[in-house]
């Protein structure tokens, strides 16, 4: 003879009910029946019995219970967006009333480019590229270096008109 074994059941109080009987309740117990309360891993598993028990056993084998309505699955949660990895580039660009710019470019504590000469007609350029708010000032600052290097070319244009009347004079 030989016996069925199934894996321990936890103790429970509900009690196994046909599908078409009538649902009855204790009157502390909650309102959802019980066969809507048994899982399958509450129910025996009739692949627990090795096959050449089934066939030597004389008595027949459990078929398995009906399942009730399966539990409606949670809606899938939709994956966090992806954050997008942002680059931080420091770009500094410097002017002298000279109108000498000069540009660097650092990422993070590290310099990738440092002290890099650039024409100011460049610097205008990127500017209105960039952004009219950041033209506008730029632009003033290239315009009075502009003007300070037309006084500095006048007065040294003034000055060599000067050395030249003198070196005249000295050969006359």
């Amino acid at each position: 003879m030989t016996v069925d074994t199934f894996a321990a059941e936890a103790q429970t109080d509900t009690v196994d009910t046909p599908a078409d009987a009538t649902d009855v309740t204790a009157p502390d117990a909650d309102t959802t029946t019980p066969a809507a309360d048994a899982s399958p891993s509450d129910a025996p598993a009739a692949s627990d019995a090795s096959p050449s028990d089934a066939s030597s056993s004389d008595e027949p084998t459990p078929a398995p219970a009906p399942a009730a309505e399966k539990p409606k699955k949670a809606p899938a949660k939709k994956a966090p967006a992806k954050k997008t990895k942002t680059l931080e580039l420091t770009l500094t660009v410097t002017g002298t009333a000279d109108g000498e710019w000069k540009a660097e470019l650092k990422q993070g504590n590290s310099y990738i480019a440092k002290n890099l000469l650039v024409a100011a007609a460049a610097v205008s350029r990127a500017a209105k590229e960039l952004h009219e708010d950041l033209s506008g000032p730029i632009d003033e600052v290239i315009d009075a270096a502009r003007e300070q290097q037309a006084a500095k070319v006048a007065a040294l244009e003034a000055e060599l008109e000067a050395a030249r009347r003198a070196l005249a004079e000295l050969d006359d």
